[in-house]
């Protein structure tokens, strides 16, 4: 199979890439604009072990004739790129709702005009909103509060109406925090860790009560290739590892990795709006024949040492901000 992979250059997309490179023998299309959060770096290595099976298109998936362009003669499309940290979509929601609105529209109207035959849109437990109790379910009433989450929630509903409208044969998969090797060191894990292996101390917001489940970036990619490979059209399908944690929880378990005490935990002022808690069902994801492979802790130490063994790629980053 030929596939496109739009934001393959970014955290979960160049995870996926690697993987279905490694076990398929589909070819592979990264199409992805290199934001900051979307560099080439990520896919280091990936060109020359597949150089017959990969490459690489450098456009913006909002510029619709660039992108149809790259699509033709693809069978399948895996819809990764998005704007994605809720702190900058605080501080700037504009480019939340042009890539992950606007980019959306342009690559499901790109599909529909080329044929494409698969489509996953890729998105997030998180436009379900703050879950007090019990489990989010994918007929859940949508209920996002942040500009992140309110734009991911929005492209959902423009994925969908594609397939209501003309048939398109496009999936949603809405994964819970992902977590693993070549994530941006902004979000939580990689900036604690990467913060511990040089000293520093973690901010911590609020009382470190919010729960989260993490889900091991790989385990995530196997759940989205299946849905790609088993799904049915016009489906939503929840991925979670059934790992809740508080947020304090989570920076204790990394502190004991880097061998550090409680007194480098630095509270900080809570987050606008913050969710308290997110917690889905993946029952439709498991009846594809899918289930998480990786414990939690293993899956943890396994991303500590990753981030300590590659300085390289993680300390430019950092300096750029």
């Amino acid at each position: 199979m030929k596939i496109l992979v739009t934001g393959g250059a970014g955290f979960i997309g160049s995870n996926y890439v690697r993987w279905v490179l490694e076990h398929t023998d589909d070819e592979v299309t990264v199409f992805d604009a290199l934001t900051y959060a979307g560099n080439e770096s990520t896919l280091e290595g990936v060109k020359e072990a597949y150089r017959d099976r990969y490459r690489f298109v450098h456009a913006n998936i909002c510029d619709l004739d660039a992108f149809e362009a790259a699509l033709y003669g693809h069978e399948a499309v895996l819809h990764f790129a998005a704007e994605s940290h809720v702190d900058r979509s605080i501080a700037g929601p504009e480019d939340f709702v042009v890539t992950n609105c606007v980019g959306t529209n342009a690559v499901m109207h790109a599909c529909r005009r080329t044929g494409v035959a698969r489509i996953v849109h890729v998105s997030t437990d998180e436009v379900y909103g703050s879950v007090e109790v019990g489990d989010s379910v994918e007929a859940d009433l949508l209920e996002p509060r942040s500009p992140y989450s309110a734009s991911k929630a929005g492209s959902d509903l423009i994925a969908l109406s594609y397939h209501t409208t003309y048939g398109l044969p496009v999936m949603v998969t809405r994964s819970s925090n992902n977590f693993g090797p070549w994530q941006y060191p902004e979000k939580v894990i990689p900036l604690f860790v990467t913060n511990l292996l040089d000293g520093k101390q973690v901010p911590l917001y609020g009382d470190g009560l919010n729960r989260r489940d993490w889900l091991y970036v790989t385990d995530n990619c196997r759940a989205i290739d299946a849905v790609l490979r088993s799904g049915q059209p016009g489906e939503i399908y929840n991925i979670g590892a059934g790992n809740e944690l508080s947020n304090r929880d989570l920076t204790e378990r990394l502190l004991r990795l880097a061998g550090a005490g409680t007194d480098m935990i630095r509270y900080v002022e809570d987050r606008l709006g913050h969710d308290r808690r997110y917690s889905i069902c993946s029952d439709k994801a498991r009846a594809l024949g899918w289930s998480p492979s990786r414990k939690l802790d293993d899956a943890l130490d396994e991303t500590f040492r990753w981030y300590r063994d590659n300085r390289w790629w993680w300390e430019p980053l950092k300096v750029a901000g």
